[in-house]
């Protein structure tokens, strides 16, 4: 896989008019677009048809978490919409992420419609060790981001999301066939905003992701085609 089809953009805007300039823009290079909970809300799935019909491709982004039953049907819901990949929270359990699993398979099959990649989400990157502690969470955040992942892969996920610092262990335990995306990427001598546990591009790629994604230092750069081609530059030396 060329490292340009490896990078995801997250659309960290909230509203249709920058989501599709920020497309259009990006376009050129950019297969991977990541629609997360902001846009989302504001903009809703037409946006997603929208981008999908200017030859993006959809991370949907919201991190379901709710009881089986309810989980599942977002699932086949994600599928009708067209996305690609889209996501769960692990932490609602084995039994969760094997329904969502298991629908999403028996609905794709049956209406012959593209089946997109469910990733379980392990820890979210701005988590810290101190956060842990106040949440009562007795594991490390590391051994937490191996123990879902090894959940998901059990309740047949493609895949996880973790942080890039997270990422060697989880290919160590896992294996080559499990995906892992890795959002908190930061360039070389950028800001880490609100993430606590970031890495670079390179480093990333290196660590076993599969995907990488990044929001801020490409949308808000001042060009961001320009700020998307260095990252890939980047990329290009793992």
């Amino acid at each position: 896989m060329l490292a340009a089809e490896r990078l995801i953009v997250a659309l960290d805007v909230n509203s249709r008019e920058g989501a599709l300039s920020l497309v259009q823009a990006l376009r050129p290079r950019v297969q991977r677009f990541k629609v997360g909970v902001e846009l989302f809300t504001a903009c809703g799935p037409p946006l997603v048809r929208e981008i999908l019909e200017k030859g993006g491709q959809i991370f949907l982004d919201l991190k379901f978490h709710d009881i089986p039953n309810t989980v599942a049907r977002a699932a086949v819901a994600a599928a009708r919409l067209g996305v690609g990949m889209f996501t769960i929270h692990l932490s609602g359990g084995p039994m969760m992420a094997r329904r969502a699993a298991d629908e999403l398979e028996a609905h794709c099959q049956v209406y012959r419609v593209p089946r997109p990649k469910i990733l379980g989400v392990t820890v979210l990157t701005s988590l810290s060790p101190a956060d842990f502690e106040q949440l009562g969470i007795g594991r490390s955040i590391e051994d937490q981001a191996v123990a879902l992942a090894e959940v998901g892969k059990a309740a047949g996920l493609d895949g996880v999301v973790c942080s890039p610092r997270e990422a060697r262990l989880i290919r160590e335990a896992c294996g080559r066939d499990l995906l892992i995306v890795t959002p908190g990427i930061r360039p070389e001598g950028s800001e880490p905003d609100d993430q606590s546990r970031t890495q670079s591009p390179k480093v990333a790629l290196e660590a076993g992701a599969d995907f990488i994604v990044v929001g801020r230092p490409i949308v808000k750069a001042a060009d961001p085609l320009e700020a998307a081609e260095n990252i890939i530059l980047q990329m290009d030396g793992a």
